[in-house]
Order: C-alpha cells, then sequence, then structure tokens
C-alpha cells in the first residue's frame, strides 16, 4: 500500500506539471530563432554537461539548480562550486558560474547560483557606420536562480526554483523572470534506480527597452522630436526533460551509472540524451554522454553548433574523515562543429 501511495502521488505531480505548463509544446523547429534567452539552454556545470545532461533522473548537489532542481535536496550539509567555461573555444566567449546548496532542516535543502556571461568588447556599428564607429561596448548577461526542495519520503524528492534573468547591451536592456519545478523518485533496494522529470523556463514575455530604441525623428511639420521603436516581445525557451537511470554495481568499490533523457523543446528540435559515469569508491568519475537531435549526423541539415559527443570526468581529494568532505575538480568538454569545442572547468566543495 506504500508503495501505491508513493506511485499515485508521483503520477499526480507529473499531471500537474504538464497541467501548469501549458506553454510547452513538443520540439517545433519551425519555430526555432523565435524565443530569446537562448543562455538558459546552456549547461555551465563541468560535470553534469560532460555526461551529456543525461542526468536528470540522478543529479545531486549543487549541479541540480540547472538540470532538475530537486536534485539538490540531496545535499548532506553544505556545497560550493565555481566554473569557468570557455564556449566555443576561439571565439572569445566566457561563462563564470558560482553556485551553492545548503541543508535546511532534516530534509530541505536551499540552493542558489549566479550565472554571468562574459562577451568581450564589440565594435559599435550605427546606420551611418555599419562597420564601426571606433567605440565599443560589452554585452552584459547575467542570470541568478532561487531553489528549494525537500524528501518528501524516502522514495520522493521534490522542487522548484525562481530565475531572474538579465541581458543588457550599452543602451537597452530586458529583464524577465522564469520558474523551474522538477521531481526524483528513487527506488530498488540500493536505490539503483532513480526516474527524474522537470519542467524549466516557464514564465511571461521579455521585451527590450532603452534609448537604444529611441531616435529623432522630423514630423510633417518640420519639428523634430525623439521618438521610439515598438520592442517585440519574445518568449523564454521552455521545455519539460524526463530521465531515467540506472545504478550497476560492477565490483567493490567500482560502479556504472547509466542513464538518458527526452528533452521536448518548444521552439527547436527535441532531444535524446544518454550517458554513462564509471565510479571508482568517492574519488574518481569518469563521463561520456551523446545529446541526438534530428539531421544530427548530416552538415546541411543540422540546426546545431554542436555534434553531440561530451566528456569529462571529476577528481575528488578527501578534505576530513571525520565529516567525509571532499573537494571535486571538474571537467567536460562538448564537441562543436565549429571553433575548438566547449570547455569547462570547475571544482566543488562538498561538506
Amino acid at each position: 500500500m506504500l508503495i501505491m501511495k508513493k506511485i499515485s502521488i508521483l503520477i499526480i505531480t507529473v499531471i500537474g506539471l504538464a497541467i501548469i505548463a501549458p506553454t510547452v509544446h513538443a520540439g517545433n523547429e519551425e519555430r526555432a530563432g523565435e524565443a530569446g534567452a537562448s543562455e538558459l539552454l546552456l549547461n555551465p556545470w563541468a560535470a553534469s554537461s560532460g555526461f551529456g545532461n543525461a542526468n536528470v533522473a540522478s543529479v545531486q548537489g549543487l549541479e541540480g539548480i540547472f538540470l532538475n532542481v530537486a536534485g539538490t535536496a540531496f545535499t548532506n550539509k553544505t556545497e560550493l562550486g565555481f566554473t569557468y567555461t570557455d564556449y566555443l573555444s576561439g571565439a572569445g566567449i566566457g561563462i563564470n558560474s558560482f553556485a551553492f546548496s545548503q541543508k535546511v532542516g532534516e530534509s530541505g535543502a536551499f540552493s542558489a547560483s549566479v550565472v554571468s556571461y562574459n562577451f568581450g568588447e564589440l565594435d559599435r556599428t550605427l546606420v551611418e557606420a555599419p562597420d564601426g564607429n571606433g567605440t565599443t561596448f560589452k554585452p552584459t548577461y547575467t542570470n541568478i536562480t532561487v531553489g528549494y526542495a525537500r524528501e518528501f519520503s524516502n522514495a520522493i524528492y521534490g522542487g522548484a526554483a525562481v530565475k531572474i534573468i538579465n541581458e543588457g547591451i550599452s543602451n537597452s536592456k530586458a529583464t524577465g523572470i522564469a520558474i523551474d519545478a522538477g521531481i526524483q523518485y528513487v527506488t530498488g533496494e540500493r536505490d539503483q534506480f532513480r526516474f527524474g522529470i522537470t519542467m524549466q523556463n516557464v514564465g511571461p514575455n521579455m521585451k527590450f527597452s532603452g534609448d537604444g530604441l529611441s531616435f529623432k525623428g522630423t514630423t510633417p511639420n518640420g519639428t523634430i522630436q525623439t521618438l521610439e521603436y515598438r520592442a517585440r516581445e519574445f518568449e523564454l525557451p521552455s521545455l519539460i526533460r524526463m530521465g531515467l537511470s540506472y545504478d550497476l554495481f560492477l565490483a567493490e568499490n567500482h560502479n556504472l551509472l547509466v542513464a538518458g533523457n527526452f528533452t521536448s523543446n518548444s521552439f527547436t528540435k527535441d532531444n535524446l540524451h544518454l550517458g554513462l559515469e564509471y565510479g571508482f569508491m568517492d574519488y574518481l568519475r569518469l563521463r561520456g554522454g551523446f545529446i541526438y537531435e534530428d539531421g544530427i549526423f548530416d552538415e546541411d541539415e543540422r540546426a546545431t553548433v554542436f555534434t553531440g559527443l561530451t566528456g569529462g570526468l571529476s577528481v575528488l581529494v578527501p578534505l576530513s574523515k571525520e565529516n567525509g568532505s571532499r573537494l571535486a575538480i571538474d571537467y567536460s568538454y562538448r564537441a562543436t562543429a565549429v571553433f575548438d569545442g566547449v570547455h569547462s572547468i570547475g571544482a566543488r566543495i562538498i561538506l
């Protein structure tokens, strides 16, 4: 009876996510490019990105704040993490990410993250100076996320997060808000089977405003006035992820985590994610993954800069035998069709 009750709660939660996310549809490549805030789709964290984003069901700790906020409920005490991503290596784009997750009470966890995008200095172009007027500007993209997750039973974990999205150039900016929600279900004699589902980036439309949208014009009677363009609103790249994972305990101190999930995107093609992670004790994690979408193997049909392959590793160094605290060094690589791929390197302190 207890198991049936847990399954019923899970089903009700999943149905609830579907009901409160009416803007989330199956992938529609005809709508590609209509959404904004596409930086919300980029995983800035090294451990889960090296896994091909396949661990929606098994992600635990602070990295869950991006992939499935329910995973932050597994925080033992405190986790701190920082990652630097060299996006499209050679393009001069960097992503700095900081996050923490803190256990609250017996079953809850509070988490927060700040992700900042650095595009470097860009030449300022004008209608009268299409090649640049000799000055530069620096775009500023920053996303702030605050989340809370908790353990509802020894098998069901759930959480929600609020994102504040800021995009701007020197004279125009846009600010928006989005909501994530997710659950994880754990079962098996050794908690080896997991199921996860998450809804992400659901929120109101965004719109740019500022002096960059204004210009001086002359009315028919010769009066000079400052006029303003009407900026078009854009939607957020909402999506739903559903995943499964299974732990294979190969031998003492050796295990293999097999994971996969499906991502239903609203504004581009759907994705299938597959990932493998080999673990040796609490010292080493080796990961590999593949993200598939229709046309990924055809250069003419491919609609993404990524070619699918991902990989990475984590080295965990014990800091204290008494409380089990560790320092984790994470690295990931994502193959791309242009430039030299995406490299992420970071460190986490797990207390």
